[in-house]
């Protein structure tokens, strides 16, 4: 039977990750059509670092993860404080609230939001043109919120109450306690928040295509242009090498986690 569950795993991961070992062995490929293996090429690296206008759209999808990642972990840092000093069902109901994005189609969030920021541009600031880097940066933070506040709010629950209290009572101010007592305990879910953050929205695709103009568009969105027709080999190399970005940062994501749970343990013990 556990033979039988391993071959099942097995299984599972291939079907998972097939795609990516296609496209990791087709970024090598000389020829440009995945079905036929031509012949081992580093050309379509080359040709990556040398196209500007693909780096460009990459670098702004990062400049873009890092801003809303950033601006996400911090405001989802503070919810988490605010919705941890409720109690009751009031609590229950804004941690319900807080978990709808996580559950709403994309298409329905991207479109809101698109209606929202024409209807603010329109009649409101008067410009018709309001789409750009700002309502992107908007779109990705309010879908990047949820990840932050689901992660903080275990280590909150964790965290002894009295903490803060023993600070206070040792010559702390209210904001010194937070920053050398509640922030270090907070750190690993605060991490943990901001890199899901940053992968959610250097991944998004959806919600960008609605709320993005021609001033400032992400590598997602203009890879939907390649849909009807021959992809670049190129590209290949680029999501070979994006691939590999997100794996080392899950990576860095899981080693914060274990490193957080292992000093858990050991503080329990003593």
């Amino acid at each position: 039977m556990r033979r039988l569950g391993k071959i099942w795993t097995f299984i599972v991961y291939l079907f998972l990750y097939a795609p990516m070992i296609v496209l990791f062995v087709g970024s090598f490929n000389n020829g440009k059509d995945l079905s036929e293996f031509e012949g081992f090429t580093l050309a379509n690296y080359a040709d990556l670092f040398r196209d500007s206008h693909s780096l460009g759209l990459l670098l702004n999808s990062v400049i873009l993860g890092l801003a809303s990642a950033a601006l996400a972990t911090l405001l989802g840092t503070v919810a988490a404080l605010g919705i941890h000093s409720l109690r009751g069902r009031i609590r229950s109901l804004v941690m319900t609230l807080t978990n709808i994005p996580l559950v709403n189609p994309e298409i329905v969030t991207g479109i809101s939001l698109s209606l929202l920021f024409v209807f603010i541009g329109r009649y409101m600031l008067g410009t018709e043109n309001i789409l750009g880097f700002g309502t992107l940066l908007i779109a990705h933070v309010t879908f990047n919120l949820p990840y932050v506040i689901l992660s903080v709010m275990p280590k909150l629950r964790q965290t002894d109450p009295s903490l803060m209290d023993a600070a206070q009572d040792l010559g702390c101010t209210p904001l010194k306690g937070f920053f050398k007592v509640l922030l270090p305990q907070l750190l690993p879910g605060i991490i943990s928040g901001a890199i899901m953050a940053f992968t959610m929205s250097l991944d998004d695709f959806v919600i960008s295509y609605f709320t993005y103009s021609s001033k400032f568009v992400t590598l997602p969105v203009e890879i939907y242009t390649y849909t009807r027709k021959q992809i670049p080999p190129m590209f290949y190399s680029m999501f070979t090498l994006m691939f590999f970005l997100i794996l080392f940062v899950m990576i860095g994501m899981n080693i914060v986690q274990a490193r957080d749970e292992d000093r858990r343990k050991k503080h329990i013990k003593a």
